[in-house]
């Protein structure tokens, strides 16, 4: 045998198994002011997962838990190891099944249903590029602006988030993002 084929015994406390890696898990959710961050074990199922994240934040029990950007939620017996990336896996806990976006620009109101996970950047792109007809160019020009605010949510910002508790919706106005351009100014 040669030195580069040796291999470390494994680790009798896991019963000669090999140690398993944690699995990062992002997730937003309703009533969460933040991203939170939780590092999980693969085998955990999506039940068990939503079990600990509704009594950790006191989420409602029938609460849904939806892939970042998926319409439909994540079934509860498949575990975190069969849906995870190489970053580890994006999430959102919500009650509402569906999340009613409008979207006004130039006096023109559209809307549509949202999984809770979709991003501030997918319900932009469908309304933008979509339904306003805008080119990619245009739509990079333009953010989305909670209505009667001048409140912008950052593109990866999960909908659910920011949507009214009780009627499981809200809107947005699409204008021009606001730039400084020009030469920097020296402050004496």
């Amino acid at each position: 045998m040669t030195k580069t084929d040796y291999k470390d015994p494994p680790d009798l406390a896991l019963g000669g198994r090999e140690p398993i890696e944690a699995i990062d898990l992002f997730y937003q959710g309703e009533g969460l002011g933040e991203i939170e961050h939780l590092e999980i074990e693969p085998d955990t199922t999506f039940a068990d997962l939503k079990a600990r994240l509704i009594d950790k934040h006191g989420g409602a029990a029938d609460a849904l838990l939806f892939a970042e950007d998926e319409d439909d939620p994540l079934d509860d017996a498949q575990t975190v190891k069969d849906r995870a990336g190489g970053k580890g896996l994006k999430l959102h806990l919500h009650r509402c099944r569906h999340i009613t976006a409008a979207v006004t620009y130039n006096g023109e109101t559209i809307d549509r249903k949202f999984a809770p996970g979709a991003t501030i950047a997918r319900v932009k792109r469908w309304a933008a590029e979509r339904k306003f007809g805008m080119t990619d160019e245009e739509a990079g020009e333009h953010v989305l602006q909670i209505a009667g605010t001048h409140e912008r949510p950052a593109p990866g910002t999960h909908i659910g988030v920011l949507a009214n508790r009780k009627t499981c919706g809200l809107a947005f106005d699409l204008v021009a993002d606001e730039r400084v351009n020009g030469a920097c100014e020296n402050l004496r």
